[in-house]
């Protein structure tokens, strides 16, 4: 998901695409009005903060929930899939242990590269040209100093003895495809009043990508909140009773994904300490 609050705006209402929301109204009417930076307020019937870990939205509306860093660091990066790498091909979905770390490897074949395929489909969408790459990703653990040191070379830093070919593909890594993370999770925790602002994904239940089910549950999300909306709208009940219904649910599944992404973390960090 993007970084950016998503709303059911009236058509034309909603022009910019990346705007940074400041603060927010519930009016009178039972409307909210979203403030932002650089931009004049909008108003519309319900606001859906998809804005992510630090989600503008949230901080309004659920200050109490606020991301736990585990001290776990993320790197995750991409190399292109050239003929050096075949060799690697048996290794393509694994996890590689080492020394209190582990990678994850995986190859990234396009049947129709991506540029081609939005020409194709979407001719208003511009992707990069890009080929067939393996998507790397390393879990450091929690002691580690990674000042000063670019994400290729925190992760060659927990590399040494490792098979040549595994160093290259970290080496021969796109740098700007290249970055280091924190793990850092939100746990939905007690419920805020119920109203035209609500929250979708990694802006209330940010799991440990250690779990394998962040993005799912967020199209989980979207999906609720469709059929839910849709059902307002059809006049089969009122809007705020189809948040509630939504958020009732996302609730018990997302902190369900959160839990069960943190029992999987200390099999890739095992000296992580759960919050």
């Amino acid at each position: 998901m993007t970084d950016r609050c998503r709303a059911r705006w009236r058509p034309g209402e909603w022009s910019a695409r990346h705007t940074a929301l400041t603060d927010y109204d519930v009016l009178p009417d039972g409307k909210v009005r979203a403030r932002f930076a650089h931009r004049d307020p909008v108003t519309a019937d319900l606001l859906v903060g998809a804005d992510g870990v630090t989600s503008a939205v949230r901080s309004v509306l659920a200050p109490q929930i606020t991301p736990t860093d585990t001290g776990v660091r993320f790197v995750i990066g991409r190399t292109p899939l050239t003929d050096e790498f075949a060799g690697l091909s048996k290794a393509f979905g694994s996890k590689i242990a080492g020394d209190g770390v582990s990678l994850l490897l995986g190859a990234m074949r396009f049947r129709t590269p991506p540029k081609q395929a939005a020409e194709q489909l979407a001719p208003d969408v511009t992707l990069p040209d890009i080929g067939d790459y393996v998507r790397w990703a390393m879990i450091l653990p929690p002691n580690g100093s990674l000042q000063d040191l670019t994400p290729q070379d925190a992760v060659l830093s927990r590399m040494h003895g490792w098979h040549p070919q595994l160093r290259a593909l970290i080496e021969q890594a796109d740098p700007d495809n290249s970055t280091l993370l924190s793990i850092r999770v939100v746990e939905p925790r007690e419920r805020w009043a119920s109203g035209p602002v609500t929250l979708l994904g990694d802006a209330i239940h940010a799991t440990s990508p250690t779990g394998g089910n962040g993005a799912n549950t967020a199209l989980r999300d979207a999906d609720l909140l469709r059929r839910c909306l849709i059902e307002a709208n059809e006049g089969r009940r009122d809007l705020g009773g189809a948040v509630d219904d939504y958020e009732r649910q996302m609730f018990e599944y997302g902190a369900e994904a959160v839990r069960s992404s943190l029992e999987k973390l200390p099999a890739f960090a095992p000296e992580a300490k759960l919050p």
